[in-house]
């Protein structure tokens, strides 16, 4: 391809890129989505985080389902003012106790419908809700009013698996994350600082 031909393209398609950059024009906070069988949704949420706590954003965070474990995000970002809430049962299938689960559910959840409605927040994350809302340990509908009654400029990501089509029909940005491989499926042990 010539020098030209390429100047040309290159062009064509910066102009392209200005006209939507030029008619995006609604600032508001949007609901985002990590969702599917894929490695990597928590990551991008917190990966999110980190940039909005960098410039000088205010985050809370909600997990679902991480336990006490060790936790590299909140050993970051909660020095940073990232206030985190754990449910502190952790994994349901460890546990195999619905009522203790969902009472456990119920608790955090109080704490995120208060970030939720809490306008100094730029961002709130609520990690592995997605898997509350399938076991039936949270009503999809308070979920969804929570979402939709949030202040206007708040940003939420969503993360976790099987992601209630309700929820996806709500969202502005979705992601599924698709397994090509995991090291874990060759016997790789998960690893601190790497899965966790």
């Amino acid at each position: 391809m010539s020098e030209q031909r390429y100047q040309q393209r290159q062009q064509r398609q910066k102009e392209k890129v200005d006209a939507r950059v030029a008619a995006a024009q609604d600032e508001r906070g949007i609901l985002i989505v990590f969702t599917g069988n894929g490695k990597g949704k928590t990551t991008a949420a917190f990966g999110t985080a980190t940039r909005a706590v960098g410039h000088g954003k205010k985050v809370g965070a909600i997990q679902f389902i991480k336990g006490q474990w060790p936790n590299g995000e909140r050993n970051l970002l909660e020095p940073l003012g990232v206030e985190f809430q754990v449910m502190a049962t952790g994994f349901t299938w460890d546990t195999q106790n619905r009522e203790t689960d969902t009472a456990a559910c119920l608790e955090v959840w109080q704490h995120a419908q208060r970030m939720l409605a809490d306008s100094s927040l730029d961002m709130v994350i609520l990690d592995e809700i997605t898997y509350m809302v399938a076991y039936d340990y949270l009503p999809l509908e308070e979920v969804l009013t929570a979402l939709a009654q949030r202040p206007h400029s708040q940003t939420v990501i969503i993360t976790g698996r099987g992601c209630h089509r309700d929820i996806l029909e709500v969202a502005d940005t979705v992601s599924e994350l698709r397994p090509v491989k995991h090291a874990f499926e060759a016997g790789v042990k998960a690893q601190i600082g790497i899965d966790y």
